[in-house]
């Protein structure tokens, strides 16, 4: 059936293309009618498709030019075998199921594309999957990127001051989402006009140049004046690759998944400012999302600040290496509100926490202290900023101020730090120890562990001159017989500590 099929069509395309008296509409009708039922009746056999009306039209029709055929077969057999073969090859019998066309994939071009995907990651941003596509026939190629995370919880804004030819050669991930703007020239290269791309703040103007450049011969021939103007247009762009003069470049993705590369990483880049920011409705819209209502009220920022744990990149203390640090608002009972901040590093696996006041200087420092009577006196929530300083009477015992840093833990916990700090002295470890001198270490040590599991009674003394250390009242809001707070006027030395001489706030 196959070979006979393809031998039809090309004598009937040689007829319609040969032949003044024949109408080709009639012939290429007949045709498409009778591959329809030859490909999709899969019921008919070859018998009843021969008895058909489609194939007495065609038998007419091929009657009624049977001399042209006659003509024309001689000459026309060297040409017809090659594609009655091709074509042959091109209808693969299914069992039952008529002939069945297998086309290449590429609907243009006989030969397939290759497509190669590659996973990999940015430092100092985040994991993309890398699309390439080329063509081995006309040597077409495509490169494009994509998000290998999801989402982002925020929007982000690159801003960068372009100021030199280094700048131009700075890595860009573009997303399909992102927009491109240049204030200089009024120029913006709106979302989802673009697919996503890895590329340079340079590949990012060529890529606008070739846009621009794609339909300027039509438009000189319609709209001269329009061309001339958009070349106008070009030429300043390209301008802008030679650098002559500083221009502002701007990323803004609404998606979070762009990114401009830092080359002082991880250092900070003067020249490059990164800001985050809350989608809005219409973003969340176009992203796909199920954003809020457009005039819905917006929560205060404050609130979003206690409700959730803010994350910022950083470099660990120990090995240097990229870390993440987790800060979060808390409301302290009784008190006031304080930030913590907690470091974790995967390479080296240290980690590290630090208490911030969320307020201003108090005006007046505070001296808190606490006479330690029962075991459960351990359990008391503490709050030691960074200008606190900490004195034990009874063990001879005083923690400067800047030790240990800020720190939001329980007394028990405070009191062990300091144990860790003293076994870790230096001048009690190595040579240059001496017998004495880790004798009354240990002796030291003993007493304060003695404390610790309440053993023993002491005077635990917090002097803030900052008034921002804190230590829990169990009776609050009652008075605690234990704890007395005495609030003082700072010295003029204090007051040098903490900077405050030289503030000026008037006006």
């Amino acid at each position: 059936m196959a070979p006979k099929a393809a031998a039809l069509v090309l004598v009937l395309l040689a007829i319609s293309g040969s032949r003044a008296d024949v109408n080709p509409d009639e012939v290429a009708s007949v045709i498409w009618k009778y591959f329809t039922e030859l490909g999709s009746n899969a019921k008919d056999t070859a018998e009843q498709l021969h008895q058909s009306e489609l194939s007495k039209q065609l038998n007419t029709l091929l009657k009624s030019n049977l001399q042209s055929v006659s003509a024309y077969a001689e000459d026309l057999q060297q040409r017809l075998e090659p594609f009655a073969m091709e074509l042959q090859g091109k209808l693969a019998p299914d069992s039952g199921q008529g002939s069945r066309l297998r086309f290449p994939q590429s609907p243009s071009l006989p030969p397939q594309g290759v497509t190669r995907l590659l996973l990999t990651r940015i430092p100092f941003f985040k994991e993309i999957i890398v699309s390439s596509f080329s063509c081995p026939s006309c040597c077409w190629s495509n490169t494009e990127i994509q998000a290998a995370g999801r989402i982002q919880e925020q929007g982000v804004r690159y801003t960068l001051a372009v100021t030199s030819r280094q700048d131009m050669n700075r890595e860009v991930v573009k997303t399909d989402c992102a927009s491109v703007r240049i204030p200089e020239l009024d120029f913006e290269v709106p979302a989802f006009s673009q697919k996503g791309v890895l590329t340079t703040i340079e590949g990012i103007i060529d890529r606008a140049v070739a846009g621009l450049e794609q339909d300027q011969p039509a438009r000189r021939a319609t709209d001269a004046e329009v061309a001339r103007k958009i070349d106008e247009f070009i030429g300043k762009l390209r301008q802008l690759k030679d650098v002559s003069s500083p221009f502002t470049f701007v990323l803004d993705d609404p998606s979070g998944n762009s990114f401009v590369e830092n080359p002082r990483a991880p250092q900070r880049d003067e020249a490059l400012l990164v800001a985050h920011y809350r989608r809005s409705p219409q973003q969340c819209a176009l992203l796909g999302l199920q954003g809020e209502e457009v005039d819905a009220k917006l929560p205060d920022a404050a609130e979003d600040l206690r409700d959730e744990v803010l994350q910022f990149n950083t470099n660990c203390p120990e090995c240097n290496a990229p870390a993440s640090t987790n800060m979060k608002l808390v409301q302290i009972p009784h008190f006031k509100e304080v930030i913590i901040m907690a470091t974790n590093c995967d390479s080296c696996g240290h980690r590290t926490n630090e208490v911030k006041s969320g307020g201003a200087i108090e005006e007046q420092g505070t001296r808190i202290t606490l006479r330690i009577t029962d075991p459960s006196d351990m359990t008391r929530d503490i709050l030691k900023s960074e200008t606190c300083s900490v004195e034990i009477p009874e063990l001879e015992f005083e923690l400067g101020r800047g030790a240990l840093g800020g720190k939001f833990t329980t007394l028990e916990g405070l009191l062990k730090d300091i144990r860790d700090l003293v076994e870790k002295n230096p001048f009690s470890l190595g040579d240059s120890s001496t017998a004495s001198r880790t004798g009354k270490l240990q002796e030291f040590i003993g007493k304060l562990q003695d404390i610790i599991e309440g053993k023993a009674q002491a005077h635990f003394i917090m002097d803030d001159p900052a008034g921002n250390s804190y230590l829990q009242n169990v009776y609050a809001p009652e008075e605690d017989p234990e704890l007395s707070v005495q609030r003082y006027e700072r010295t003029f030395e204090q007051n040098e500590e903490l900077g405050l001489n030289d503030m000026r706030t008037e006006g």
